[in-house]
C-alpha cells in the first residue's frame, strides 16, 4: 500500500471510454495483442500476453479515488483501501499474506483522485488464486468497528510521519491545494487530519458497498497468459460477482480561468537545502485537444527528464546554479492536470537564480521551439522507457480505462507521440507555462 508512489505516479493517457458490448465475447484489435472484453456483471477485462519471462501481473483497478468521496470524509478511500487487506467472509484477516509468502508472489496496492488499484506479480499456475481473492473482497470485506478503528488509527499515524513530520510534503499538500481552485484535486488522498479522526463504520459500509462492484472496476491481465484462459479464470471468480447499481456520471465540479500568480513559503528548521516547485494547470489525457497531452509529455521530457534535459543541462551543468532539477507531466487524470518544475539551488545561488532560469528556459522553448533532432530522440528514448519499464504495460491498460480511456488509446500512444511536431511543444509551452498563473512553493530554511 504505497500512497505516495500511487498518486504521484506519472503514467499516461486518456480519452473516452468505449466498451460497448455486453456479453464477454473476446475482441482482439488487427495490429495489437491485446484482448478486451466484458464480463455479463459489467466487468471490464484486458489482457495482453507476452511470453517472455514466466510471470503474470494481475490488476484489479476500481474507478474511485479521493476526488469521489463525499465533502467532508476525506480518506474515506484510502481507509477502503487499507481494509482491503483485512479479513473477508471466506478467508481471516492475513491470510493473504501467508498464501503470498508461500507462492513468492509480488503484490501492492496504490490509490489516486481517480482510481484505487490491488495489483499481484505471479507464476501463471497462480493467477486462479490470485483471481479466486481478489473476486472474494470485492464484496465480502469484513467490516468491523475494531478493524476499521485500528485501520483508521494506522492512517492517522501514517499522515503524521509522512506528511505533518516532513516539511517538503507540508508544503506539495499545500501547494497543490493552492492550485486547485475548485477541483477536488485539491484535498490529499490521504485525506485531511480532522476529516481522518471522524471516520467511522457507517461511513466505510457505504463507500464500499457503492464503489467496489465488478462493474465499476477493470481487470488487467499481462504476461506469460492467453486470453482464453484468463477469460474462463475471470468468468469462474469475478464472473459470479452480482453486478452493483449503476453509478451516476462522475460529473465534478470545473475549474475556473486562473489569471493570478500564487506563491507559498515554508520555512522550517528541519531544512538545510531550500527548494522550490512550481505548477500549472494543465490538460489531462482525457480533456487535452487532439496532440496536446502528447505535447505535454515530450515537454517534460525535454525540459527535465534526466541528465540530457534542458533544465539539467543550463542550471546543473552549465551554469552550476542548481543541485537538481526536474519537469514533471501528470497526464493520467480524469479532468485537468497539473505540471511542474521542481528543483534546489548549489553554492551560493539563490532560489530566485533556479526561478529566473526556469523561466528563461520555458520562455526560449515558447518563443524557439525545439530542434527536431532534440525532439526525434526524445520520443524515441521516451517511448523505449514506458514500454520497456517493468509493469508499465499493465500500468498503461489499467490507468487509461479507469480514467476514461480505452484499449485503443493505449494501443495507438506511442504512434501518436512520434507524430507530435515541435511547432506543438513550442504551443504548449507558450499557452500553458505562463508564470502569471502559475503556483510556486518555496521551502525555506528557518532563520535564527
Amino acid at each position: 500500500m504505497n500512497l505516495r508512489s500511487g498518486w504521484l505516479r506519472g503514467t499516461l493517457f486518456a480519452t473516452a471510454l468505449a466498451f460497448v458490448t455486453t456479453a464477454p465475447v473476446l475482441a482482439a484489435t488487427d495490429d495489437t495483442k491485446a484482448t478486451h472484453f466484458l464480463l455479463d456483471n459489467g466487468m471490464k477485462v484486458v489482457v495482453n500476453p507476452d511470453h517472455h519471462a514466466p510471470i503474470v501481473t494481475h490488476m484489479v483497478l476500481y474507478m474511485v479515488g479521493s476526488a469521489d468521496e463525499p465533502p467532508g470524509k476525506s480518506g474515506i478511500a484510502y481507509l477502503i483501501e487499507h481494509l482491503m487487506f483485512k479479513g473477508t467472509a471466506n478467508h481471516a484477516a492475513g491470510e493473504l499474506n501467508r498464501i503470498v509468502a508461500e507462492i513468492g508472489c509480488l503484490y501492492h496496492a496504490f490509490i489516486s483522485h481517480d482510481y484505487t488499484a490491488l495489483c499481484e506479480r505471479v507464476a501463471p499456475s497462480e493467477l486462479g488464486q490470485m483471481m479466486s481473492f481478489e473476486a472474494d473482497r470485492m464484496r465480502n470485506l469484513t467490516l468491523t468497528d475494531d478493524a476499521i478503528d485500528t485501520e483508521r488509527d494506522v492512517i492517522l499515524e501514517e499522515r503524521r510521519l509522512t506528511i505533518d513530520n516532513d516539511p517538503q510534503a507540508v508544503l506539495d499538500e499545500e501547494v497543490v491545494t493552492a492550485l486547485w481552485q475548485s477541483q477536488p484535486y485539491r484535498i490529499p488522498v490521504i485525506g485531511w487530519m480532522h476529516e481522518i479522526e471522524k471516520l467511522n463504520r457507517t461511513d466505510a459500509v457505504a463507500f464500499y458497498d457503492r464503489y467496489y462492484r465488478p462493474n465499476n472496476a477493470v481487470l488487467v491481465v499481462a504476461g506469460d497468459v492467453e486470453p482464453e484462459t484468463v477469460k474462463a479464470l475471470a468468468e469462474k471468480t469475478y464472473g459470479k460477482v452480482p453486478r452493483g447499481p449503476e453509478l451516476p456520471p462522475r460529473d465534478r465540479p470545473s475549474e475556473p480561468v486562473q489569471n493570478t500568480r500564487r506563491t507559498l513559503t515554508l520555512s522550517d528548521g528541519r531544512v538545510s537545502v531550500p527548494s522550490f516547485t512550481r505548477h500549472w494547470v494543465v490538460p489531462s489525457y482525457r480533456t487535452a485537444e487532439a496532440g496536446e497531452a502528447e505535447a505535454l509529455d515530450l515537454l517534460a521530457q525535454i525540459l527535465g527528464a534526466g541528465n540530457r534535459s534542458r533544465l539539467y543541462q543550463q542550471l546543473v551543468v552549465k551554469q552550476g546554479i542548481a543541485a537538481e532539477a526536474r519537469a514533471f507531466f501528470q497526464g493520467a487524470m480524469r479532468d485537468d492536470s497539473h505540471f511542474s518544475i521542481s528543483g534546489s539551488p548549489r553554492g551560493d545561488a539563490k532560489l530566485a537564480d533556479i526561478g529566473a532560469a526556469v523561466d528563461a528556459e520555458i520562455a526560449r522553448i515558447a518563443r524557439n521551439g525545439v530542434t527536431s533532432d532534440e525532439l526525434e530522440r526524445t520520443k524515441e528514448r521516451y517511448v523505449r522507457s514506458v514500454i520497456f519499464a517493468q509493469d508499465s504495460i499493465a500500468n498503461m491498460y489499467g490507468l487509461t480505462l479507469a480514467t476514461g480511456g480505452n484499449v485503443k488509446d493505449v494501443e495507438e500512444w506511442p504512434d501518436r507521440i512520434r507524430k507530435v511536431t515541435a511547432d506543438q511543444v513550442k504551443a504548449v509551452a507558450a499557452r500553458y507555462l505562463t508564470s502569471d498563473h502559475s503556483t510556486t512553493g518555496y521551502l525555506l530554511p528557518k532563520e535564527n
